[in-house]
């Protein structure tokens, strides 16, 4: 357990989960699709029909700034997409 990061709750990932009951994770890198769907089986009772993962890598970025020139990393991670049953939900809001 405890390959699942946290949940992603973007604009663009709530109209996927609004239309086609897809529902985004960011999962740990070494995670494949069986242990996801286990998890997020366990985790919120549900049944998971298909899994998808994407493995983004990270990216450099500068910005100049008054001191001079900044460099950096954004981080690298890996996204699952959860495909649920019809009739299946996810609330993410619930416990706040």
């Amino acid at each position: 357990m405890g390959y699942i990061v946290k949940p992603l709750v973007t604009e663009k990932m709530t109209a996927i989960t609004e239309k086609q009951n897809k529902f985004g994770f960011i999962v740990r890198p070494e995670a494949n699709k069986i242990e996801i769907k286990k998890e997020v089986e366990a985790l919120y009772n549900v049944t998971v029909t298909d899994v998808n993962t994407c493995v983004y890598g990270g990216k450099n970025k500068s910005r100049y700034t008054r001191s001079g020139l900044i460099k950096g990393r954004t981080n690298a991670f890996k996204k699952a997409i959860v495909t649920l049953k019809e009739g299946d939900v996810i609330d993410f809001y619930s416990n706040i």
